[in-house]
């Protein structure tokens, strides 16, 4: 072996007191490194860093932000990691005005709270107010208003029942362009027909129909009037086929719709 490859003992200690004190210092460092951020964390979760700084509702109408915030239980005192968001979402669901309920957490303090609520498909006029009705069926009697809604039908003669509940399910499957042109439904039965109901609509007509077909003959309303003369106003009958008579006509001007042959 030659000369040049030797190397002493002595010459390779110092690199080797090197190389440990270096491996050391790295350890400590890392040691120190996690030890300070474990201190940072229980500082955290313990101080009111970590807790809810900001709720935001989004798609509410029926309730104000703070209501929602109230019966979601959440506040500034809410550690943000202890939000527990299946909780809040079933205790707003509870609510008959919401159809579901999806809440989100953002990172470091904030919650996002997104409702979506049933849509107000009709009004029963009671007294001198007007209650909201649901698509669900269900009827808002504390929130009544005494302004003519504009927004929905108005039903009058119906209460709470099997006629109420097929009314709605008639109304929420028409579509929107037929169901903004109805401006009140009413109640009126027969002796051969309890399901009877005349319907006002907002561009002059008057629909007789029965529940048992309304939805599906309330469809062609648009192409039932396209066929009308233009300017003459009247009565629509959908109980039996579909026919029309003008008002003030004598006789018995009946015509009926091709589209229902």
């Amino acid at each position: 072996m030659g000369k040049g490859n030797v190397v002493s003992l002595e010459d390779r200690i110092p690199k080797l007191k090197q190389q440990r004190r270096r491996k050391a210092n790295r350890r400590l460092i890392f040691l120190l490194m996690l030890f300070f951020s474990l201190i940072v964390c229980v500082v955290y979760f313990q101080s009111p860093l970590s807790h809810v700084k900001k709720i935001t509702v989004s798609g509410n109408e029926l309730y104000s932000q703070e209501e929602l915030i109230s019966l979601s239980k959440l506040s500034s005192k809410t550690n943000i990691w202890k939000v527990d968001s299946k909780s809040v979402e079933g205790k707003l669901t509870e609510l008959p005005e919401i159809e579901s309920v999806d809440v989100s957490i953002q990172i470091p303090n904030s919650v996002l709270i997104n409702v979506k609520e049933h849509s107000r498909i009709a009004y029963i006029a009671n007294e001198s107010s007007y209650l909201p009705v649901l698509d669900n069926g269900f009827i808002l009697k504390q929130k009544g208003t005494s302004e003519l809604p504009v927004n929905a039908p108005v039903l009058s003669g119906f209460t709470e029942g099997d006629i109420l509940e097929e009314m709605i399910d008639g109304l929420e499957v028409l579509p929107e362009e037929v169901l903004n042109a109805i401006s009140e439904i009413h109640h009126s039965p027969t002796e051969t027909d309890a399901y009877r109901i005349t319907l006002f609509m907002n561009d002059g007509f008057e629909v007789n129909a029965t529940l048992r077909s309304f939805s599906e003959k309330m469809v062609h309303y648009p192409s039932i009037v396209s066929q009308l003369e233009p300017g003459k106003k009247g009565v629509i009958d959908l109980e039996v086929g579909s026919y029309f008579k003008s008002y003030g006509s004598e006789g018995a001007e009946m015509k009926e719709d091709e589209g229902e042959r």
